[in-house]
């Protein structure tokens, strides 16, 4: 009997692998080429959230996956339905964030004719998957299924496409899981560090004097926190984050200077600037990052520790290329590290950021204006001791999540980075709180975003998701307004919204609101959220023209941050 094989449906071994994958939520949208899928539904364990649009599927399963560190699902039909992933896939793509995404497509016997809602969907994400798959007989479902997990999940991780003829999920065959299992010769060549890497590696870790680690996104996809703050710990060197490195050191860390970058801290731009070593883990010097390459962090030697090979020397020459995976690398180099002191080095970058924190805006008198910082700083305060997961949109109240939010712990914060795209978080914000019901979720977006993706507010309703939103309503799309007030002589050419009374939207779909233009209401509000049983949306109606500061005009050096009038600064140096 250990041999017998059943013969089922193409769709049948399709939930039949996802379950032996590990797979509990799926995130998809119904329609006809996918609809042998649906139908084999009925004989699986795996529960299906139905989303409001494909986008918002793809955009669940990425929030799933970053807050787990596992691979997320969406499922969508052929034509419209798979097109409209696009977005979500590239999302996905920019950040390694590993995602499984299913279409059905038509006949195959029709592939080719224009049959109805029929888009060669593997080849408008060809660019934008690590790989993907047409299947066309259900003989190839299972092995399609078990690569495309391998893939996405491996190396460096990142999204694949399965797309099913509808022929494929009705037919039957022989469904055998091992016979499926991955074969897949030179997809992980050994790029594992020579000797003589380790020992320059080394060397220029001991000379430095003022070094500087740069903390990215594969320190979570490595799994080396613990790696990291023990290497930063041993041989003292101050760490600055990425973006979608926050988390990756405790905020409260003394080693940890914080964000790098066009809206980073001024003094953790100052400090690569005048580094002498940069050790780059687990990040690909963005340009968002990096400001103009020309000008960038000249004094300074580098050391990339990366597992993609096409990221070393692509944007920044480096000195010592250590391919492979992160912890790993540490592990070794941790042994061999000799303990410094840097204790001059430490005490200038105080001393730097000491005359930046005087003017922060934090110490902004409470004057009637409700600043999107102050509500960033006051949801931090009153989230600050449970488990909370910040899910942001793309904009302004983004970088002053960064700013102000303290994150103490990895994988509480998610947002869009290398694409920047509105209208990510109420979805990601969704496969969060699906993959993580325990911790408190709360959707950080702005009013423009928000609109793009509202409809996912009758997902959190039919799937009785207590998710938390908080609008940051300034009434424009503030940071295009920014740019032009900086760059456009405050030509606000189509930024100011009309939105709509959004706590009367909210309420549309039996969500509990509040509208808040005070900060005394904020911390209220916000505590009235976490007593809640159900979703809960906030309505903060903040200052219309604020900016975030610092900002590195873009092709700009690292150095030349626009600041804050005085008297305020740009960043949180908060108790």
């Amino acid at each position: 009997m250990d041999n017998y094989k059943p013969t089922l449906s193409g769709a049948r071994i399709l939930w039949e692998c996802l379950e032996r994958e590990g797979v509990t939520h799926v995130f998809g949208y119904p329609g006809g080429a996918i609809l042998p899928a649906y139908d084999a539904l009925k004989h699986s364990s795996i529960h299906h959230i139905l989303v409001r649009h494909e986008q918002g599927a793809t955009h669940m399963a990425d929030g799933y996956a970053r807050a787990t560190g596992g691979v997320g699902v969406a499922i969508a039909t052929s034509g419209p339905g798979a097109t409209n992933m696009v977005t979500g896939i590239a999302t996905a793509m920019l950040d390694s964030s590993p995602i499984v995404c299913i279409t059905g497509q038509v006949g195959s016997k029709l592939l080719g004719s224009d049959a109805f809602q029929e888009t060669d969907i593997t080849g408008v994400t060809l660019p934008i998957t690590k790989h993907n798959y047409l299947v066309t007989h259900p003989g190839e479902v299972a092995p399609a299924v078990r690569e495309a997990f391998y893939v996405a999940r491996s190396g460096r991780p990142g999204p694949v496409l399965i797309d099913i003829t509808k022929d494929a999920q009705q037919g039957t065959c022989e469904f055998d899981w091992e016979a499926a299992a991955p074969r897949m010769r030179g997809y992980r060549p050994d790029l594992s560090p020579a000797p003589e890497e380790y020992e320059r590696a080394l060397e220029l870790i001991h000379s430095a004097k003022q070094p500087v680690i740069l903390a990215g996104h594969g320190i979570f996809v490595s799994g080396a926190l613990a790696e990291v703050q023990a290497f930063a710990e041993k041989a003292s060197i101050p760490v600055a984050l990425t973006l979608l490195g926050l988390g990756a050191l405790p905020a409260s860390h003394f080693l940890n200077m914080g964000m790098m970058g066009m809206h980073g801290e001024a003094w953790v731009n100052n400090a690569i600037q005048d580094a002498d070593l940069l050790l780059a883990f687990g990040m690909r010097f963005d340009d968002r990052v990096t400001g103009s390459l020309k000008t960038y962090a000249t004094k300074a030697k580098k050391i990339h520790v990366d597992i993609d090979p096409a990221e070393i020397n692509k944007n920044v020459k480096v000195d010592v290329p250590l391919m492979g995976d992160l912890r790993k690398i540490l592990q070794v180099l941790l042994p061999r590290i000799e303990p410094t002191d840097r204790r001059e080095w430490l005490d200038h970058l105080r001393q730097l950021k000491g005359d930046t924190a005087v003017r922060d805006i934090q110490n902004l008198p409470d004057n009637g204006h409700l600043y999107a910082a102050h509500v960033v700083n006051d949801l931090w305060h009153e989230t600050r001791h449970r488990e909370t997961v910040i899910v942001t949109d793309v904009g302004q109240h983004q970088m002053w999540e960064a700013q102000y939010y303290k994150h103490e712990h990895p994988r509480s914060l998610i947002t869009s980075g290398g694409l920047g795209t509105m209208g990510f978080a109420l979805p990601a914000g969704i496969g969060a709180k699906v993959a993580r019901p325990k911790a408190d979720v709360w959707v950080l977006v702005g009013d423009g975003g928000f609109q793009m993706t509202m409809s996912e507010l009758a997902t959190i309703v039919q799937e009785n998701l207590k998710v938390n939103i908080a609008i940051i309503n300034n009434g424009y799309l503030g940071m295009v307004r920014q740019w032009q007030e900086f760059f456009y002589e405050r030509n606000y050419e189509a930024t100011p919204l009309l939105n709509p009374n959004f706590s009367m939207l909210a309420q549309a779909y039996g969500i509990r609101t509040a509208a808040v233009k005070q900060r005394s209401e904020v911390k209220p509000a916000v505590r009235a959220a976490g007593e809640h049983d159900g979703p809960m949306l906030i309505d903060f109606q903040v200052e219309q023209e604020d900016s975030v500061f610092p900002m590195v005009p873009a092709g700009a050096a690292l150095h030349e941050m626009i600041r804050r009038p005085s008297p305020l600064v740009e960043t949180a140096e908060d108790e």
